[in-house]
């Protein structure tokens, strides 16, 4: 999924209010790690993490590995810390992110 600039900046705005829920340390992103995030996008959609001083990784690094481990996408990465946004899939799920659309030009 390829979000659009108003559809991040829609997430951004939402994200403000999260916590951090993941910190990544000088062990990076293990397997584990990986797990927490994709348990924890199944559940939220949105999710905050932070790269703490002793990372191996820079924050653009960490943001765009891990969106690649966890099929997620990068909303935005500022300073330690980066978002990440996957779509749900689970059916029941009551409090999902809808995103706004696009409208094409007329034309």
């Amino acid at each position: 999924m390829d979000l659009t600039s108003k559809q991040r900046a829609q997430l951004r705005g939402l994200a403000n209010s999260i916590d951090t829920i993941l910190q990544i340390g000088k062990d990076g992103l293990g397997d584990n790690l990986v797990k927490q995030a994709n348990d924890a996008l199944e559940a939220r959609e949105l999710i905050k993490c932070r790269v703490l001083e002793n990372a191996m990784l820079t924050p653009r690094e960490a943001a765009e590995d891990l969106a690649k481990r966890s099929r997620s996408e990068v909303v935005q990465v500022i300073g330690t810390k980066f978002v990440l946004y996957r779509q749900s899939h689970k059916k029941e799920k009551k409090d999902k992110i809808v995103l706004v659309k696009d409208k094409k030009p007329k034309g």
